[in-house]
């Protein structure tokens, strides 16, 4: 793909498949959909960058963590902080004992501002903080544990637990975090009132432009050697290893890069949805974010987005109905994942899909001329024949 040019590179079947999503997501369902409808999708689709993450993290690098929750969390109390202090000027405050504080701290008798709250009233530094603060937590985690060669179910464990501490301390916390209830009645970005339709909607096509950067910078990185070190990493660890590469330098830089992707869908998702509380931070909300990367396809980051897309579409469904199955229909969503198809629907399109494709739009006519003289094969880099655009997954046969 090196030389082609961004035209071919759409004419291509990957650049199709993207072209495809960009239609779904740009035109279909705006046209299709009310304003609130839509805003929902647009909640689905902040979950999307969470999966991306995951299919970096766990399918390219084989790092199974159970507390991306954490991160999506971090990035959206980063955004509900400066909406909040935003919403809570003196004039707007003024039947407060303290104005000008958030009301939650004016319950639980707070006199003034606590001094980690006071850079968010900058739009600058909370825009900065949400990338930062989740990528540095996942910093000092990967360092604490790739360092000493800690992996496998004991990482997603640890993840796990720091998912339940971060919950319980937001929870315990309640004069400086909002307690269980979050951080609530958000209303402006500045002085832009994020609660009207035409601001949902306007909402709405930023998530999706964020979406499509966080795709591509995801495939910059699969594409590329760092992309091959990550697979071969997963497949054998030892050889990367013993071939010179740092492993844990590896480790760390994917699973930062897998926590900005979650900071970034959190600060969306706070924005969309005009709040941001614990409950999308601990275990359950984590493990829900795993089924959206492992229905859609963990090798693939497309599959990714279209697996949030449907569960969380069948999430709602089923809780407008049947309230109290969804628990078990998740479970059984996920059982089905596992052992039906562990490749997600990725793996079931390039199964059943894709050879259809092949006989429709690349059979040979039945009556040829005469067979012309065989020449010698050309390689051709540009057709990335080692890549299948659809699982993301290089052949190292063909590499």
């Amino acid at each position: 793909m090196k030389s082609s040019s961004p035209l071919k590179w759409f004419a291509s079947r990957e650049g199709l498949y993207y072209l495809a999503l960009a239609l779904l997501l740009v035109v279909i369902l705006p046209l299709a959909l009310d304003p609130f409808r839509l805003n929902m999708v647009g909640k689905y689709l902040t979950y999307a960058f969470v999966a991306i993450g995951l299919v970096m993290c766990w399918g390219k690098a084989g790092i199974l963590s159970l507390g991306q929750g954490v991160f999506f969390g971090l990035g959206g109390y980063c955004m509900a902080m400066f909406l909040k202090l935003e919403a809570s000027t003196p004039e707007a405050t003024a039947i407060q004992s303290t104005p000008g504080i958030p009301d939650f701290m004016d319950w639980n008798q707070l006199t003034a501002l606590p001094w980690f709250w006071e850079p968010f009233h900058s739009l600058s530094f909370t825009l900065i903080a949400i990338i930062a603060v989740p990528v540095i937590l996942a910093f000092v985690i990967g360092f604490a544990m790739f360092t000493r060669r800690v992996g496998g179910v004991y990482f997603a464990i640890i993840t796990q637990a720091i998912a339940a501490i971060l919950t319980i301390l937001i929870i315990g916390q309640q004069g400086y975090t909002g307690g269980v209830n979050g951080i609530t009645d958000l209303k402006t970005l500045a002085g832009w009132d994020i609660r009207t339709d035409a601001a949902k909607t306007t909402l709405y096509f930023v998530c999706v432009g964020m979406l499509f950067l966080c795709l591509f910078a995801a495939r910059f990185v699969q594409n590329r050697k760092l992309g091959r070190i990550l697979v071969a990493m997963n497949a054998q660890e030892n050889r990367v290893r013993f071939s010179g590469y740092d492993v844990a330098a590896f480790k760390i830089f994917v699973f930062c890069l897998a926590a900005a992707f979650a900071g970034i869908g959190g600060a969306l998702f706070t924005l969309i949805v005009g709040f941001m509380s614990p409950s999308f931070i601990g275990i359950v909300a984590s493990i829900e974010m795993v089924i959206f990367c492992a229905l859609g396809g963990r090798l693939s980051i497309l599959g990714a987005v279209y697996g949030a897309l449907l569960v969380n579409a069948a999430k709602s469904g089923f809780s407008e109905s049947f309230p109290e199955l969804w628990p078990f229909a998740m479970g059984a969503l996920f059982i089905g994942v596992v052992l039906a198809f562990p490749n997600g629907l990725a793996g079931l399109y390039q199964s059943y899909v894709m050879p259809l494709e092949e006989r429709l739009f690349k059979r040979k006519p039945k009556t040829e001329a005469a067979a012309p003289a065989p020449q010698k094969p050309v390689e051709k880099k540009d057709e990335g024949r080692d890549y299948d655009p659809m699982l993301d997954q290089y052949s190292p046969e063909k590499s």
